[in-house]
């Protein structure tokens, strides 16, 4: 379990005098089965808030990465009918780790975030034709290959679409390095 989802299950226990499983249960009498009905019962009920009602949610679920049993199974579950990304997905992985020993991947049921001391990158095949890595480099103007995120709630600054293992070019290393580099 990442360190975020470790401060909020603590913090989740000091704030409702509850913990997680005790939450679980709850959610679990009520034989709620769907991951919406389980946040609107718990902000409107229980008046929480997004963060944590989707918390309860994921592990009531099991549906949220840290509840899954085995991380590479996850990571392979993403690129069913998707196959053609997944030397995409090897090389960056192999490329980015080299950065440092502090570099950490961690699966998602979507993607695999990158991270240092925040999350700098994603690799995500987004889908069957296109295959997006995700950059953080808040205030970096697009230009190159570096494409800005136009989605309201993405999670990183940048994108850089990448279809072919020909495409994970020294301009696209070169920014998630300084992405590294400012993650740290």
């Amino acid at each position: 379990m990442d360190q975020a989802t470790q401060t909020m299950i603590d913090n989740l226990h000091k704030n409702s005098g509850k913990s997680l499983d005790e939450w679980i249960a709850v959610v679990t009498k009520e034989k709620l089965q769907k991951h919406g009905e389980i946040l609107k019962f718990l902000k409107e009920k229980h008046g929480f808030t997004h963060g944590f009602a989707n918390l309860i949610a994921h592990k009531a679920l099991r549906s949220d990465a840290g509840s899954a049993d085995d991380q590479v199974e996850l990571v392979r579950k993403q690129y069913v009918g998707k196959e053609s990304f997944w030397p995409i997905y090897e090389n960056l992985k192999k490329e980015i780790a080299s950065f440092g020993k502090d570099v950490e991947f961690i699966a998602k049921n979507t993607y695999v975030s990158v991270k240092r001391k925040k999350q700098f990158a994603m690799l995500v095949p987004a889908t069957k034709a296109r295959y997006e890595v995700g950059i953080n480099l808040k205030g970096q103007p697009a230009q190159g290959i570096l494409e800005l995120e136009s989605k309201a709630n993405a999670m990183c600054s940048h994108k850089v679409v990448v279809n072919h293992e020909e495409q994970i070019a020294p301009e696209l290393i070169s920014w998630l390095r300084k992405a590294y580099n400012a993650a740290g």
